[in-house]
């Protein structure tokens, strides 16, 4: 049994099937419990995510029927290689109780971690192996067919961070790597992407470099430079800078 999170919302089990969260709220509910595995997720945070700051007076008893949708789902799921989870009821909320490996989420956040640390030590490969499984965990925005209050939308930002530090860490991956053009390849389409993230125009600047198309290098930096210029007043990182300069230095 999976749940993925990172896209659409759907409970997939092992004959394939994929199962509907439910009606928006109920799904809303189960995605911000999935979201949480094995911790109190307080009834005021549910609230707070299904209402925003208008809760109706209601509020408390309408959130205990959506929990009640969302524990009779859970009973419904047929039961396959994993432990059915559970919803517990404690004094401050509610816990999920599930295995995190049927949820993506907490799978891609542990890749990351684990690859950020085997990239620390020098252990490359590894590390490009980890950060291949966890980029192809994300098939968009957390809950992307959701509409979502201010926790998941929260959580929907963070992770879209950690998405965008396994692209920089994979990146980093292919230059140490020596797969420059490769690197190239994915870079051009990162900076298309995010062009006023200086991490990823740096390393796209290093990666032409290595490929000796020095001229396009230095094309990108006065790219780089116009665009924050333009956009934000600034001038490039320092680092980015100095390894500009030096490259120029190479060329006279």
């Amino acid at each position: 049994m999976r749940f993925s999170l990172l896209g659409p919302f759907e409970i997939v089990t092992d004959d394939g099937f994929s199962h509907e969260p439910g009606p928006p709220k109920a799904a809303q509910t189960l995605a911000l419990f999935a979201t949480q595995p094995g911790s109190v997720v307080g009834s005021d945070t549910l609230i707070r995510e299904l209402w925003q700051r208008d809760p109706p007076r209601s509020a408390l008893a309408t959130a205990q029927t959506y929990v009640h949708h969302v524990r009779r789902q859970l009973r419904a799921l047929p039961a396959d290689g994993l432990e059915r989870p559970v919803l517990t009821t404690q004094a401050s909320g509610y816990v999920l109780r599930i295995d995190e490996r049927a949820i993506d989420v907490s799978g891609m956040e542990s890749l990351v971690r684990q690859a950020d640390a085997e990239l620390r030590q020098g252990r490359v490969e590894r590390a490009g192996g980890l950060l291949k499984q966890a980029l192809t965990m994300r098939r968009g925005p957390l809950v992307s067919n959701l509409k979502v209050g201010p926790v998941l939308a929260g959580l929907r930002m963070r992770l879209e961070e950690l998405y965008l530090q396994a692209q920089e860490m994979n990146v980093e991956v292919m230059i140490r790597s020596g797969r420059h053009r490769a690197a190239v390849v994915e870079l051009r389409a990162l900076v298309h992407q995010h062009p006023l993230h200086e991490s990823f125009h740096g390393r796209l600047i290093t990666a032409l470099f290595h490929c000796g198309r020095r001229t396009e290098a230095l094309t990108a930096y006065r790219t780089l430079k116009r665009t924050l210029m333009d956009e934000l007043g600034l001038d490039p990182l320092p680092s980015i800078q100095r390894l500009i300069r030096a490259a120029a230095e190479d060329m006279d």
